[in-house]
């Protein structure tokens, strides 16, 4: 009896999983599920957890086994998408940014955006002139300090922030004169209302880059913004499509494609080459839910979506959420005390700590930052190298996709799903693409470069990654191998229509035997049900079966009976 009570209690155990949300101030909610539990239940535990209300535009973020990021699906089991060994470790980022941020009702919402933002400010994925990028670090300044106070904030305060990837002094003196000068009695929620005003008008606002290359071969980034769908190449902004210009979003490996109608009925189809088919599916995931988000009236208008024209091949997904117009709806409709806020007692984030938990420590030295006098668009130029919203692997020193720096380490040997934001960071990489051979000591020295050492993990990694020439023998040896046994793109590209081809016909042909069964049952049986009784009643199938399928039947019965007395006779 005691061992089936413990039995039944370690199959219990077994069953729960230890799920931790990394939030956006860099705090963590940690909570128990069930095996069986939906991705919308550890959503509402989380939105409960924060006070918060409207939750549509924000989601939950992971990363697999292979390094690839994913939302998180609420209709789907949480354990089954994470594929990973527990603990499970994920992230609380908005995911549909407001098209008005300013308009949204309650202030726990404004501040959640805010705090994302001011993320994708550091990190290097809003990018903005220098006078612009001023203006909001100043009002960072001003909601995390409150007023200037020259006996609480000596020469030279604001550069204990780190609001950017890189800026230099006379950056640093010019935030602190705002600060100063034109901010002073503003409250923190007035300064990031002011933030979300200012960080709106930006072109690169609510970007979420997918790195990409182009037909020609050049890098570049796709993203999906509140307004339309948006190809980043270096600083520039080379194309913007409004949502309502968007027709179709289609994916066949690693091929991307957008179909776009504009006035005069002018139709175009960009072409896009992700670094892997997981990428390429994420990229067909995130512009299926943001054009079904931003794009259409009511929820009910959202359909299934196939990515591929082929028969039985390719992915189906569904939005499974509100659309814009239905949350502001609904947000109109809050009516509650605002709930409270809890700025200063958060934990100080990493990509900008508040002045009252000591200093960030730079990844660029001081002395060397100060040298150098690095300007603000130098350091948001490096957006093109490393604001990589999708991990990218690199397999061999011939790929031409720069190989994705480790987001997280964790203390314990086993592998865990662990997603970081400091995966973007300009500072990881500075590298253009394509990265040419020995991508890895590149990388590496390029970090030397900008002041991030290498820890030791990772150059024990890097020369355990080093062939010698045995090796480089043998894989050479495998490569020619591998080479003269896969066929080149024209040919798979004709296999895929041959068997393409071969689907449809095996489908048509069990039609048609399907077809053909239920004829039979309708001349020959004698099944006396409702259904075959009124067709047999009817005037078209009584010609239909005197007129063609008796005759027919006499015809293979005559054949039958030729063909079985030749086989008598010989």
């Amino acid at each position: 009896m005691l061992s089936r009570l413990m039995s039944g209690s370690s199959r219990s155990l077994e069953r729960e999983y230890s799920c931790t949300v990394r939030l956006l101030d860099d705090s963590e909610y940690t909570c128990t599920i069930q095996r069986d539990a939906k991705g919308q239940y550890l959503f509402d535990l989380l939105c409960h957890h924060l006070n918060l209300l409207e939750k549509d535009y924000f989601g939950i973020r992971f990363v697999d086994p292979d390094k690839q990021r994913h939302w998180l699906e609420f209709t789907k089991s949480v354990v089954k998408q994470l594929r990973s060994q527990p603990p499970f470790t994920m992230c609380f980022r908005v995911k549909f940014y407001p098209a008005d941020p300013a308009a949204l009702k309650e202030e726990i919402t404004r501040y959640l955006v805010f705090l994302q933002i001011k993320r994708d400010l550091y990190h290097g994925r809003l990018l903005c002139k220098t006078s612009d990028a001023a203006l909001l670090a100043a009002y960072i300044l001003q909601a995390e300090i409150g007023d200037y106070d020259s006996g609480k904030h000596p020469e030279g305060y604001s550069s204990k922030f780190q609001f950017f990837p890189k800026h230099s002094e006379k950056l640093e003196r010019k935030i602190a004169e705002i600060h100063k000068t034109e901010l002073s009695g503003q409250t923190p929620a007035t300064s990031e209302l002011n933030f979300l005003r200012k960080a709106q008008t930006l072109e690169t606002y609510g970007v979420d880059p997918h790195p990409c290359k182009d037909v020609s071969g050049n890098a570049a980034f796709l993203a999906f913004t509140p307004f339309g769908f948006v190809v980043l190449q270096g600083n520039k902004r080379v194309h913007f499509i409004k949502w309502n210009e968007v027709t179709k979003l289609k994916f066949e490996g690693k091929t991307f494609y957008l179909y776009v109608s504009q006035k005069e009925e002018k139709k175009i189809i960009l072409t896009y080459f992700a670094p892997t088919p997981e990428a390429c599916k994420h990229l067909w995931k995130c512009g299926i839910e943001n054009q079904a988000f931003y794009k259409l009236e009511k929820s009910s208008q959202v359909r299934t979506v196939s990515s591929s024209n082929l028969f039985f091949k390719g992915s189906r997904f569904r939005y499974s959420g509100r659309v814009a117009k239905e949350v502001m709806e609904s947000s109109a409709k809050i009516k509650r005390e605002p709930p409270e806020i809890h700025r200063a007692g958060m934990a100080p984030s990493r990509s900008c700590p508040s002045i009252t938990h000591g200093p960030r420590l730079s990844s660029v030295p001081r002395t060397r930052r100060r040298a150098v006098h690095i300007s603000i668009m130098e350091g948001l130029e490096s957006l093109r190298d490393s604001a990589h919203s999708t991990p990218v692997r690199s397999t061999s020193h011939g790929d031409t996709f720069l190989p994705h720096v480790r987001s997280s380490r964790t203390d314990s040997n086993e592998r865990v799903a662990v997603i970081a934001d400091e995966a973007y960071s300009p500072a990881d990489s500075v590298l253009p693409t394509p990265v040419a051979e020995h991508s890895l000591e590149l990388m590496l020295l390029s970090r030397q470069i900008n002041g991030a050492t290498c820890s030791i993990e990772e150059e024990k990694e890097s020369e355990a990654s080093t062939p010698t020439a045995t090796e480089v023998e043998a894989l050479g040896g495998e490569l020619r191998a591998l080479c003269q046994g896969h066929s080149g793109p024209e040919e798979e590209q004709v296999n895929k229509f041959v068997l393409s081809v071969l689907r449809l016909l095996l489908v048509t042909m069990g039609l048609l035997f399907v077809l053909l069964l239920l004829l039979i049952i309708l001349t020959e049986s004698d099944l006396d049900i409702a259904f075959f009784r009124d067709i047999r009643q009817t005037p078209e199938f009584e010609q239909f079966h005197y007129q063609y399928f008796c005759p027919l039947r006499r015809w293979f019965a005559c054949k039958i009976r030729s063909v079985v007395s030749l086989l008598i006779d010989t």
